[in-house]
């Protein structure tokens, strides 16, 4: 316990309070390449654990909040015979009606800044 009381108390102190940072903006533009030497490793670890800390509390983001999660996988077979002129498919996922869409992508674009929509499939000669 005796080492890392020392890197908290005094080896941490230590190297943040001999790092060249300027008292203003405009000092870091008068930064020597020497110093920007020094605050590489400084920086690199700030970024490294920040990152670490993204990744560990970061939300996961799944595509199918809610349909047949009890399946491996999502797998719908339509008879193309069946589809009438024309049929569109939802692609975000929040359908009430899924696998068709029922303009649930609108709602779910406006929250969250995407710009899904559907795959709608027409017959050759349907307008």
């Amino acid at each position: 316990m005796e080492p890392i009381s020392v890197l908290i108390k005094s080896s941490i102190p230590n190297y943040l309070s001999n790092l060249p940072i300027p008292n203003s903006i405009g000092g870091w533009f008068r930064l020597g390449v020497k110093d920007w030497a020094q605050l590489v490793p400084f920086f690199a670890a700030v970024g490294g654990l920040s990152y670490v800390t993204y990744r560990t509390i970061k939300p996961k983001q799944i595509c199918n909040p809610c349909i047949s999660k009890d399946k491996d996988k999502v797998v719908h077979i339509e008879n193309i015979e069946d589809l009438g002129e024309k049929t569109s498919y939802c692609r975000c996922w929040r359908s009430a009606k899924f696998p068709y869409c029922d303009g649930a992508h609108g709602k779910h674009n406006r929250e969250t800044g995407d710009n899904v929509g559907p795959i709608v499939v027409k017959r050759k000669n349907a307008q």
